[in-house]
């Protein structure tokens, strides 16, 4: 449908003038910071899991909402080569770890 209507503004319009409509159109139905229309490129599929044994981690990754996927993303890395598993940004363990990276980022600056 908006393949159609574009290619209307194109044939009526001058290229310049094309273009400029285009890029309203995208802007207003497509705002910077707000994830996209289609297909999410989240990590984690589901909540995640509330809790992972400390020992066991070997690295913590926080992906932050982005325009290719719409919620808060931790996902931590298991030793010994077990794999990556998704954490639930909700619950109080995800919490602490989050806190606990921001206040090594503070103190290291």
């Amino acid at each position: 449908m908006y393949i159609v209507f574009i290619n209307t503004i194109i044939h009526n319009l001058s290229l310049s003038k094309a273009t400029l409509v285009i890029i309203s159109i995208i802007y207003f139905y497509h705002p910077p910071g707000k994830p996209g229309i289609g297909i999410q490129r989240c990590l984690c599929r589901g909540a995640g899991l509330k809790i992972v044994r400390p020992k066991l981690i070997e690295k913590v990754e926080i992906h932050p909402i982005s325009p290719t996927c719409g919620h808060l993303e931790v996902v931590v890395t298991l030793k010994n080569g077990v794999g990556r598993r998704c954490l639930n940004p909700e619950s109080l363990f995800t919490k602490n770890i989050i806190e606990r990276i921001a206040k090594k980022t503070r103190s290291a600056q």
